[in-house]
């Protein structure tokens, strides 16, 4: 049976966690003289002199009326990776705990791993981009903390068998964490509300992808009312500040403008697809549930470095094992798709393919 106490590091169950200024104060008020902040305000706005609220409750409020769980199941970090590098500070011990991941897959875990001096146990997926459940089993032991499972994945845009991930969460006494930065754009259900089936589950989100905020650095992530805990409890004091706490708030009012985006780009994904299917330096399209799509080619390198010519930035995954002779291209816009198929076209002419 799963259980935190079990995994969590002991000096995160003793840490005594740093107590703000704003965390000992809840109410309204009028003159505000306990946090050593700039009285006569900011050059920039009458709010910005002021510390951000370090539980975001109004962002929370709004996620939670949009996603359908509790305030108190979610975390906002500067970025997912904020997430994944907590993880690691609170439920790994350095030099004797070990993690799982399903390579080729986001490459921050293994990041975040090496920093925080946690082995890394690699469980390549099958040929067909799935997970390799023997395997995964063989290689749990009493140190496996957590079991990182990208779904839809990155690089190769699949979501991962859902029976899988939910044979893993039954069976597995440490953290899962799903990253579901792409779930937007897949027909596949978000586990996030499998959260009260698993006392193990952590759900990975972001408003970098569907939401359009990249720039602003705002990662969630969505588990049991005690793990949420832990985070807030190792976190920075003001980890989002009062900027991206205000443009995030602004742009969750926008549910069906992200809405519409995401139906276009879901259509002009397939239309990218089948344009680039009848082009004869295209191998292999692979299956995506995200706002990219994985495409293997004759000559990747050459491709690549005649799109960087023309202005086009596409990503070489072809050193990526599994991801041999791929590119990575993301869904642009009607006219930015155009002109990747026309930069193919005139490669294929250049090149007499």
């Amino acid at each position: 049976m799963f259980n935190l106490q079990n995994i969590l590091r002991k000096n995160i169950k003793e840490l005594v966690p740093y107590s703000s200024a704003r965390d000992e104060f809840k109410g309204e008020a009028s003159v505000f003289l306990d946090a050593n902040e700039n009285a006569y305000g900011s050059p920039l706005s009458e709010s910005y002199n002021r510390y951000p609220d370090p539980l975001q409750f109004k962002v929370k409020k709004r996620l939670s009326e949009i996603k359908g769980v509790p305030p108190q199941n979610i975390f906002l970090g500067n970025g997912s990776d904020e997430a994944i590098d907590i993880l690691f500070r609170a439920f790994c011990n350095p030099g004797s705990d070990n993690v799982i991941t399903v390579p080729p897959t986001y490459g921050m875990y293994e990041v975040s791993a090496n920093i925080n001096d946690v082995e890394v146990r690699k469980i390549k997926l099958t040929a067909d981009y799935q997970l390799n459940m023997e395997a995964i089993s063989e290689a749990v032991d009493e140190h496996t903390k957590i079991i990182f499972i990208c779904s839809p994945n990155n690089p190769t845009g699949n979501s991962i068998n859902r029976d899988d991930i939910e044979t893993i969460l039954a069976n597995f006494n440490g953290l899962v964490v799903i990253d579901e930065a792409y779930i937007n754009y897949s027909r596949q259900k978000t586990f996030i509300q499998e959260l009260t089936e698993y006392s193990n589950l952590v759900v990975l989100q972001t408003l970098s992808k569907a939401w359009g905020l990249a720039g602003l650095r705002v990662g969630m992530a969505f588990a049991s009312e005690e793990i949420i805990e832990v985070f807030n409890k190792v976190k920075p004091p003001y980890n989002i500040n009062e900027a991206s706490q205000e443009l995030a708030l602004e742009a969750l009012q926008n549910v069906e403008q992200v809405n519409s985006w995401i139906k276009e780009t879901v259509a002009e994904r397939e239309k990218l697809k089948a344009e680039l299917s009848i082009l004869p330096s295209v191998l292999t399209i692979y299956p995506s549930d995200a706002n990219f799509i994985l495409v293997k080619t004759i000559n990747p390198k050459e491709i690549y470095q005649f799109m960087v010519n023309k202005g086009i930035i596409v990503r070489d995954r072809s050193k990526v094992e599994l991801c041999e002779g791929c590119l990575r291209i993301t869904i642009g816009t009607p006219k930015e798709n155009k002109l990747l198929i026309e930069a193919f076209k005139n490669f294929e002419e250049l090149n007499k393919i």
